[in-house]
């Protein structure tokens, strides 16, 4: 029977977390700023975004159990001792959710490793990983290599930053640290649309992150999510993802930041705010299709993917966001938009992940075995 290791970062307990989160609901009603979009929700709702990327005990379990249905399990926590229980696991494969526990490159780590001992794993390889959660680098290759994606600047230094604002950029613009995922540090108070607002936006994303700023400019069309599966000619988009941002609480941005998908969007209460298939124009979902594809392609994306497109003032595709590591929430009520995509899709949750296994095996060779854990 096939030995499949499962590598992921499990959140903190309640205690840690959620308590905190909970405190911060009970202030989600959007403020005005006076502009018609939303301000920051409460100073707490901010703080509460450390551990966004890590995974829940549900999550963790339910992709165990698909896992089962493919060869026997053997949970790898990626914790400091994570090489050490990798070694003795004898696992053929990984299948690795693991976003790291430090540093610009976390999400890197455990593929590395896995190289290292010439163990096979799912998904991208660690200079892809590392590559995408470097918004201005992703950026960059996308531009070179004729993927549209919308103007950007970066600043590493409060100098840096009066250089910027000395030359005006063009305003909206949009803010966020450089090196994040789960929309950490992706808040309403992040639109600039005033050249006051834009040092104290900058200045605290750059104290609180300890990281550079991404400043894009603001699409201000239609945003779609969509989920890769496969690889090479084989990769196919799953059907697209539309974000309706009239479900979202009155005068808030029309952006699903971290208040809209951590704070307002909750499964007792969820947001109407996804439709899949997205109700686009079969031109347009040829063109949203074959923008992501190129950037799965061209960021050396592998076996899974979500992409996030927004459209700019002329209605044309940019991609905004490339996650080789998507997120995966079990629950139809959590809104998570690859599991959302793969139902549209007909797969249901275990098809998904065996997917995303199969897709692996396949690309390096192996085998995999029936069974449960």
């Amino acid at each position: 029977m096939t030995r499949i290791g499962f590598a992921y970062n499990q959140k903190p307990d309640a205690a840690g977390v959620g308590s905190s989160i909970e405190l911060a609901r009970a202030e989600d009603e959007p403020p005005s700023n006076g502009a018609g979009a939303a301000t920051m929700v409460a100073p707490a709702a901010v703080a509460d975004d450390e551990f966004a990327e890590w995974d829940a005990p549900s999550t963790i379990d339910a992709v165990a159990a698909a896992l089962g249905r493919l060869g026997r399990v053997v949970r790898l926590e990626a914790t400091d001792d994570f090489p050490q229980r990798l070694r003795k696991s004898r696992a053929d494969i990984v299948f690795n959710i693991a976003e790291g526990l430090r540093g610009p490159n976390r999400e890197a780590h455990v593929p590395a490793i896995c190289e290292f001992y010439g163990i096979p794993y799912s998904g991208s390889d660690p200079f892809t990983l590392a590559l995408c959660l470097d918004k201005a680098r992703t950026k960059e290759i996308l531009r070179a290599r004729g993927v549209p994606t919308a103007d950007w600047w970066l600043v590493r230094t409060p100098a840096e930053l009066n250089a910027l604002a000395r030359n005006r950029p063009r305003l909206p613009l949009f803010a966020k640290p450089l090196h994040e995922g789960s929309s950490k540090g992706i808040t309403v108070r992040n639109y600039i649309d005033s050249p006051r607002a834009l040092k104290p936006v900058v200045l605290e994303l750059l104290e609180r992150y300890e990281q550079p700023v991404l400043l894009e400019s603001f699409l201000p069309g239609a945003e779609f999510t969509c989920g890769v599966l496969g690889n090479g000619s084989a990769a196919r988009v799953l059907p697209i993802v539309g974000l309706n941002f009239d479900a979202l609480p009155a005068g808030a941005l029309p952006i699903y930041g971290f208040e809209a998908k951590w704070l307002w969007d909750r499964p007792e209460e969820p947001l109407a705010i996804f439709e899949c298939p997205a109700p686009v124009s079969s031109a347009m979902r040829a063109e949203i299709e074959s923008v992501v594809l190129r950037a799965f392609d061209v960021l050396g994306c592998r076996d899974w993917a979500r992409i996030d497109v927004r459209l700019d003032a002329e209605g044309r595709a940019n991609v905004i966001e490339v996650n080789p590591l998507p997120g995966i929430l079990p629950d139809p009520a959590d809104n998570s938009c690859l599991p959302k995509a793969a139902r549209a899709a007909g797969l249901d949750y275990d098809a998904l992940i065996g997917a995303c296994l199969r897709a692996a095996a396949d690309r390096q060779g192996i085998q995999l075995a029936g069974g449960q854990a």
